[in-house]
């Protein structure tokens, strides 16, 4: 007789663990209720672009690619974007429920209550618009994740004179200044870690789309306002797309989680990197952060610099692709210290032992993380002692066995995915562990199990290892972080085979192929031919994005055009051959201002804007400023000329638009779209390592005596205007994930046009901008 299992939760963990339950465990084996107290499934994950009543802004783009978040035996759509956007998680989510369904979903119904009976059984209490209802079940299985509460930092009010919020409930920047005064003009943010680098970036994102977007805004005067960042500390941000060769002159692009999994840099067996840092890992650590990024991080601001004894400390670590560029521009300026009282329109940071006020507020968001305790709140006082409940310790709210799946005292008991920041490879096998515990417990097979899983359980000290790490002052960021070093041990104890690699990827610097960890490598034993087929496209989709970024023939526009965004210096000569035009040379600034995308010029493409798939995207307001002189005369005068620059994401296309006269910050027609053309470097035959290796060293010998070592990216484009043709060139250089600096030039030919424009652009050094 099937044993019933109660599943609290239906985001992707809970909906993961009654797929395993219903479809990996022998059939008949479990009945299968799910309650979440949501009207729908996801949890954080909304489906729709219009679903904004969650805790996750429906556009919020994952900080990992499609790549990890993903299910083993559960593809994403090929039109699906590498780095999916919250709504479009929620869709996957709703697929997958429906691929693998059998449970019995009951949405609306919160759990408030369960009581261990003294045969093991559970009772489930639940609250619905029915009202209360008790029912019974062989096994609980906690599947409710970390975001129980807002955790609300001390000294700030819930409610003030201006808006205060937590960072989940921040939707959109109108609605957020519209009852700002006119002496009011920064916009705080508290807490430094991931959500508070993330809703840094995207406020900034949306109050820069609100300074420099076309038309009548709603909020007069917005250029007025700037974003106040208070952190404790710097934190090492990197972009969604990092290189797997950072030292190159021409690096290509990937995301950011594929090098970061790449199996081929680390010795086997893997060990736990995460939890207790030493002395010897912080610096490593630091160090690897440091080479990704490619500086200090002192190009940007002082404040977001980390040198020194900082370099001693475990590491933290964001995402954020525009976050420190907005920094540079000082659009968002950095507050080190501590917020301790808030009142009126005024903030008073803690910092180097004084005190430092902030007036002049206009709202203030909360991105201090959350408090899990909630989350777990229907379990009885007994079995929280048990977990050695600890309130005082969000990070590490329970003390758990084997990576946070049970309590070897309570074994009708289970938890998936609940630990700060899970993957979901790891919640997929907690899912297949618990089903296996749950499985030996109901057959009363414990005697007959497996050397590896009774080994597993025999060595483990997770619980142990937790309750430590509690008072531990060099805990790491994230003490269940490591990936690999997970994925292993839930493998090993499940007798679960990793697969290899699909493919081979053109070699890194240390000659060997990527060997990428992404979920699909670990399909279950018994998987159908169709769950096979799905993790086939997933490995597939993986080598692919691989060797397109290895091979130059992705990424790097969205690279460059994310870099671009802040205040260049700009140097240009125009050598023309006809007395028409003048020689000379211009000197001065281009500024990049991020907007949303507009529709001008490419209407069409907007004419569907209804689609839920659609997507706007992003573009910049391209301003220079200077002043003209020309060669051979005294004659100088101001100069400038606007463009509009476009990335769209579905085609990685990179281009540059004319701006109308009528109204220099709308776009008028295509100048010029950029063709990138791969260094010699990383082209080759990805079928054989060996050859491939071989090639790539020859080639990139051969390209540092053609044209030396700092060779970079280059691009060209050609435009027709009438009877002038322009041939554009262009050069980009970066450090790591920055740009540094790059060239454009034009060669122009007509019946009355005999010229060449070369220009560089530097960035402005941070002294200056201060």
């Amino acid at each position: 007789m099937a044993k019933s299992v109660c599943v609290v939760g239906a985001g992707p963990s809970g909906l993961v663990a009654a797929k395993t339950l219903l479809h990996d465990a022998a059939p008949g084996s479990f009945k299968v209720t799910i309650f979440d107290s949501q009207q729908r499934i996801g949890g954080l994950w909304p489906a729709h672009k219009n679903d904004t009543a969650g805790l996750v802004h429906p556009l919020m783009v994952a900080n990992q690619s499609k790549h990890t978040v993903q299910f083993s035996d559960f593809a994403w759509r090929d039109s699906d974007p590498d780095f999916p956007k919250a709504w479009q998680i929620g869709h996957y989510l709703e697929r997958y429920s429906k691929e693998y369904g059998g449970a019995d979903i009951r949405l609306g119904h919160k759990v408030v209550k369960t009581e261990l009976q003294d045969g093991g059984s559970w009772e489930v209490q639940t609250e619905s618009d029915k009202g209360l209802e008790t029912m019974t079940f062989d096994y609980l299985l906690v599947t409710t994740g970390f975001f129980g509460s807002p955790l609300w930092p001390k000294g700030i009010p819930r409610e003030g004179e201006v808006p205060i919020i937590h960072s989940s409930k921040y939707r959109e920047i109108d609605s957020l200044l519209s009852g700002s005064r006119g002496t009011s003009d920064k916009i705080l943010i508290v807490g430094g870690q991931m959500s508070g680098v993330e809703i840094a970036n995207t406020i900034a994102t949306h109050l820069s789309s609100l300074i420099h977007s076309p038309g009548k805004t709603a909020i007069e005067n917005a250029e007025r306002f700037t974003i106040h960042h208070v952190v404790q500390r710097p934190v090492w941000t990197v972009p969604l797309h990092t290189t797997a060769n950072p030292e190159a002159p021409a690096p290509p692009f990937l995301p950011c989680d594929l090098p970061s999994y790449n199996l081929a840099i680390r010795p086997r067996p893997f060990t736990n990197t995460q939890g207790h840092l030493s002395l010897e890992a912080a610096r490593k650590f630091n160090s690897i952060y440091q080479t990704v990024v490619g500086t200090d991080q002192s190009v940007f601001s002082p404040e977001t610099k980390i040198a020194g004894e900082l370099l001693d400390e475990p590491p933290f670590l964001a995402v954020g692709s525009q976050y420190m560029d907005f920094v540079r521009s000082r659009l968002i300026k950095l507050v080190r210290g501590r917020l301790i009282k808030f009142g009126g329109t005024v903030a008073t940071v803690s910092t180097n032992n004084s005190e430092v006020s902030i007036p002049g507020v206009a709202a203030v968001i909360v991105a201090t993380g959350f408090d899990p305790t909630p989350s777990i709140s229907f379990l009885p006082s007994s079995i929280l002692e048990a977990l050695s409940h600890s309130p005082a310790h969000p990070n590490l709210p329970v003390a758990l066995a084997f990576h946070g799946t049970h309590h070897p005292t309570l074994p009708t008991l289970g938890f998936v995915g609940f630990y700060r920041s899970p993957y979901w490879g790891i919640m997929e096998m907690q899912a297949r562990f618990v089903t296996r515990l749950f499985q030996e417990h109901a057959e009363g097979t414990i005697s007959l199990r497996s050397p590896s899983f009774e080994a597993a359980l025999a060595n483990d000290d997770s619980v142990q290892r937790t309750l430590s790490l509690r008072v531990d002052p060099r805990c790491s960021q994230f003490p269940m972080g490591d990936y690999a070093f997970l994925m292993q041990e839930f493998a090993t104890a499940l007798d679960l085979p990793i697969s290899s690699p699909f493919g081979t990827t053109p070699s890194l610097a240390n000659g060997r192929p990527m060997d990428i960890l992404t979920p699909a490598r670990y399909i279950s034993p018994g998987a159908s031919d169709a769950q096979r087929a799905q993790a086939a496209r997933s490995l597939e989709s993986t080598h692919s994005t691989a060797v397109a970024g290895l091979t130059g023939r992705s990424y790097i526009a969205g690279a460059i055009f994310r870099s671009l965004l802040g205040e260049w210096d700009l140097d240009r000569e125009l050598v023309s051959k006809l007395p028409s035009h003048p020689s000379g040379r211009f000197v001065g600034t281009a500024k990049f201002f991020l907007r949303s995308g507009t529709a001008d010029g490419r209407e069409h493409k907007f004419s569907n804007n209804s689609k839920d798939d659609s997507d706007v995207g992003l573009e910049y307001l391209y301003i220079e400023d200077g002043e003209f002189m020309a060669a051979g005369t005294q004659m100088r005068f101001r100069a400038t000329r606007r463009y509009v620059w476009r990335y769209d994401e579905a085609s990685d296309r990179l281009s540059v638009w004319f701006a109308r006269t009528d109204d220099q910050s709308r776009a008028d027609y295509l100048f010029h779209e950029l063709e990138f053309i791969p260094p010699p470097s990383l082209t080759g035959d990805v079928g054989n390592v060996e050859q491939t290796r071989i090639v790539a060293n020859n080639k990139q010998e051969k390209l540092k005596q053609l044209s030396g070592d700092d060779d970079g990216w280059r691009a060209k484009a050609s435009h027709l205007c009438i009877e002038d043709l322009y041939d554009v060139h262009y050069e980009f250089e970066f450090k790591a994930v920055n740009l540094r600096e790059w060239k454009l030039g034009y060669s122009v030919h007509g019946p009355k046009k005999d010229y060449t424009i070369n220009g560089t652009y530097r960035r402005k050094s941070v002294a200056t901008q201060l």
